[in-house]
């Protein structure tokens, strides 16, 4: 599943005219690097969930011929619903019981999806996180065994977590990627949750029931091209 229903404030001015996951980075929009990646790593089936010009993401994946694999679109165009009411949304297109990635369209990154998919099966996890050791101001938490246990803002001090009294000090701190791999029986827990939800939220109330892992690539390069700034340096990332 393939992100791209998100407003792209962060990269107005072209965002007024356009949506974010047709941005062009290097000569090609977002949405086609992310799509070619996942190609590339032996997924077929995709399904893109859209709000702003939504119909110019169905245009442009029509345009180029569905990329000569199956894709769909979950529509969100009346109502955009989180991360979480996003995958809520689609759950009907997961309907083989196996593993799904999750994928931001804004997201650049040299990570070996293929090497993710083994990980996450061998785990036999419902969820399974892309995290990396990087400087931000939210953290996911980790324990040694690398479940997830709490979140934590460096700048408030705000934590979240089922754990009582947790002291991020005793945890690994790490960021979230905006990648994931999820297996379908993590619908079973959505089933009375509103439309609307984040999806990190979801795996705090999950994280002290279930085995929430995280998958910390080595060697990661990575690139969120969410502002108007970092369009340039992401084409020298690209080559």
């Amino acid at each position: 599943m393939i992100f791209a229903a998100g407003m792209g404030t962060r990269l107005k001015p072209l965002t007024d005219t356009i949506p974010k996951a047709l941005v062009p980075v290097g000569g090609k929009p977002l949405l086609q690097h992310v799509i070619e990646k996942l190609k590339n790593a032996g997924f077929d089936e995709i399904i893109i969930n859209i709000h702003h010009f939504g119909d110019q993401i169905i245009d442009f994946v029509a345009s180029e011929n569905q990329f000569n694999i199956r894709i769909e679109f979950s529509d969100e165009r009346e109502k955009l619903l989180d991360t979480g009411g996003g995958i809520k949304k689609a759950a009907w297109f997961f309907d083989d019981n196996k593993p799904f990635l999750v994928h931001n369209v804004d997201i650049l990154s040299n990570i070996d999806l293929s090497e993710l998919y083994t990980t996450h099966i061998r785990g036999n996890s419902p969820g399974t996180l892309v995290c990396s050791d990087r400087e931000t101001s939210r953290y996911l938490l980790f324990d040694s065994e690398h479940h997830l246990k709490g979140w934590f803002n460096k700048k408030t001090g705000e934590t979240k977590s089922p754990v009582p009294s947790l002291q991020p000090a005793h945890y690994q701190k790490l960021a979230f990627s905006g990648i994931h791999i999820l297996h379908p029986s993590i619908f079973n827990h959505m089933q009375d949750l509103p439309d609307r939800f984040p999806i990190i939220d979801f795996y705090l109330s999950l994280c002290d029931r279930e085995k929430i892992t995280c998958f910390i690539p080595k060697e990661l390069k990575m690139m969120d091209v969410g502002k108007l700034n970092s369009l340039k340096d992401a084409e020298h990332f690209l080559y």
